[in-house]
């Protein structure tokens, strides 16, 4: 059995649609505190910390299924790390921000068994944002507002939010927040899904 350990729609979304038979429960991590307490670890380092964090958690409730765990972060070119935007000012300063810069965004997924990491994989993808106007930035919020309050960063690349780059470098997968390419190709390996 799989279960993902992530209420995150886009994240099921993305395994239902690759094929992934699994299913999906809440770790029960509180992720504010688990940054605090993980506050001097860069993007990448994060991300695949919280990952792991949410697969032990839920491994150790489900100790013979493979739990997947998952998680983002958005860094930006002066090394700040970016949180949800709580507000759709937030959101909107979070992209004056980003606006005219390249950022990095890093995607973790590790895969634990019975409380124990067996497997992880951490991805980077940098995104150069162009230099939109503020009326566009307000045409982009009116179309995207909520919806994007869950995302770090404050965009779907798989929407709208794809008018916000100038370039992309690494793979839509992992800014969509699961390195799929990867998973896939370990779970063909260890037998889950046909090869």
């Amino acid at each position: 059995m799989l279960i993902l350990a992530s209420g995150s729609v886009s994240r099921r979304a993305l395994l239902a649609a690759a094929g992934v038979e699994f299913r999906a429960d809440s770790p029960g991590v509180d992720e504010e505190a688990a940054k605090a307490a993980l506050s001097d670890l860069d993007g990448r380092a994060l991300a695949d910390a919280l990952a792991e964090l949410k697969a032990v958690k839920l491994s150790l409730r489900h100790p013979e299924a493979i739990v997947l765990g998952c998680d983002s972060t958005v860094e930006t070119a002066d090394g700040r790390l970016l949180d949800k935007a709580g507000s759709r000012a937030e959101a909107a300063d979070q992209l004056r921000g980003l606006r005219g810069t390249t950022h990095r965004l890093s995607s973790a997924i590790v895969a634990a068994q019975g409380g124990v990491p067996i497997w992880r994989h951490v991805d980077v993808a940098r995104l150069t944002m162009r230099g939109f106007s503020d009326a566009f930035l307000e045409t982009y919020l009116d179309a995207e507002w909520p919806a994007i309050g869950g995302c770090v960063g404050g965009y779907r690349i798989e929407g709208p939010g794809a008018q916000l780059f100038a370039r992309i470098e690494g793979s839509q997968f992992t800014i969509m927040g699961v390195p799929l390419l990867p998973l896939l190709g370990w779970l063909r390996d260890r037998g889950v899904m046909t090869s």
